[in-house]
């Protein structure tokens, strides 16, 4: 558990949250400030900041319980879909950092991400980027 992170005390039980899942490696609660009702958190119970940082077993369990949780909320709330996000490092917009992975149910129309900020690569630049990339690998 690391020092202050109050999603490593959920998990552990020492602050109250709406559990919508738990098992032994991730529990996935309701979000105490959400952007739709039935906004949802899915964490790993184990500290970790980011996606890159998270070992694949866990991610393994996480992504395991994803598609289970995002069902359950997208028949319970009667919604036309959901978004699926994980902000990783203040600059995405993440508030606690602790890995974690929202479901968001949407509605049609609900003005939620209703803006996503698209734009074209000049000439040559996609196969510069891949190349850099593709050297981290």
């Amino acid at each position: 558990m690391a020092d202050n992170c109050i999603f490593c005390k959920i998990a552990a039980g020492q602050i109250p949250s709406v559990k919508i899942y738990e098992d032994e490696k991730v529990i996935a609660f309701l979000d105490v400030g959400p952007v739709s009702d039935g906004h949802t958190l899915v964490i790993p119970k184990q500290h970790y900041t980011k996606v890159h940082e998270c070992p694949p077993e866990i991610l393994a369990s996480i992504t395991s319980v994803l598609p289970k949780v995002a069902g359950a909320v997208f028949a319970a709330l009667a919604v036309d879909g959901y978004n699926v996000l994980c902000n990783n490092g203040r600059a995405a917009g993440q508030l606690v950092e602790h890995l974690h992975f929202h479901i968001i149910p949407r509605k049609t129309g609900d003005g939620v991400f209703s803006h996503w900020p698209a734009f074209k690569y000049p000439q040559g630049k996609a196969e510069e980027l891949a190349e850099k990339i593709r050297a981290k690998l």
